[in-house]
């Protein structure tokens, strides 16, 4: 297995884990603070995963998609994207989701 391979399963394993841990954060007995913060660093750890793979790829011929970012400032942008999904999903619980836990 090459390391383009293994960093691709590795960021796609926290991805999944990052959507259940989020997913299983709320449930009837509340909400689960600890996984609230792991599905949040599941998210960071698989963005940094996918800009090492565009930082060692990008240009090489590994991947079309990771081609794509053969740029400094395409690949920054790879671990922007991150920061504001994980600022957009936290928006969201807060402004939706907590208020009906509360309310119980």
């Amino acid at each position: 297995m090459t390391p383009f391979t293994l960093l691709a399963i590795a960021a796609a394993a926290f991805f999944v884990a990052h959507v259940l841990l989020l997913f299983t954060s709320f449930g009837k007995n509340g909400y689960n603070k600890t996984k609230y913060f792991w599905s949040h660093l599941t998210l960071w750890i698989c963005g940094a995963l996918v800009f090492t793979m565009a930082l060692l790829f990008a240009g090489k011929g590994e991947s079309d998609i990771i081609d794509v970012f053969d740029t400094p400032v395409k690949r920054w942008l790879i671990i922007v994207v991150v920061l504001v999904l994980s600022a957009v999903a936290h928006t969201i619980v807060k402004l939706l989701v907590m208020p009906r836990y509360q309310s119980r």
